[in-house]
């Protein structure tokens, strides 16, 4: 499947709103009860993967197949969280403040939660996801 812009808009909302939201769910529980800083954190990945989007469907007309392959999607996937980091503990965000990471065990927590939700994700896309949405695979990633 090569995805086109919307579908891969559609499909990032789509991932991280249900199985995003239910693996941040559980970790914020993991974690001294609901905490919306784990959410917040949701929010901006999401936020900030709408733009990266635009750059990784620019990079993927470059190639000749117009493919995007799982090894791409775990380079994207690493750069994307080292961002968000960086953001957070160096210039903050709202809802979040600057330097976060700078409490004990909070940089833990954010790559845990980081490293499951995306997880979880990849491995729906991979699989559940192509087989419940038949139309998803064959039009672009899009949703609707």
């Amino acid at each position: 499947m090569t995805p086109v812009l919307l579908g891969r808009w559609q499909t990032r909302t789509f991932v991280l709103w249900t199985i995003g939201l239910l693996v941040t769910f559980l970790v914020s529980l993991a974690y001294d009860g609901p905490n919306d800083i784990f959410f917040e954190v949701l929010f901006y990945v999401w936020l900030f993967g709408l733009g990266w989007d635009v750059v990784y469907h620019f990079l993927q007309q470059l190639k000749w197949d117009r493919d995007w392959p799982p090894f791409a999607q775990w380079a994207a996937t690493a750069w994307e969280g080292m961002f968000i980091s960086l953001v957070i503990g160096y210039v903050g965000l709202p809802g979040i403040e600057k330097g976060l990471f700078g409490e004990t065990g909070t940089l833990d927590r954010f790559i845990a939660h980081y490293t499951l939700v995306w997880l979880f994700t990849f491995f729906w896309l991979q699989g559940p996801m192509r087989a419940l949405f038949p139309f998803w695979r064959f039009h672009g990633g899009r949703i609707v």
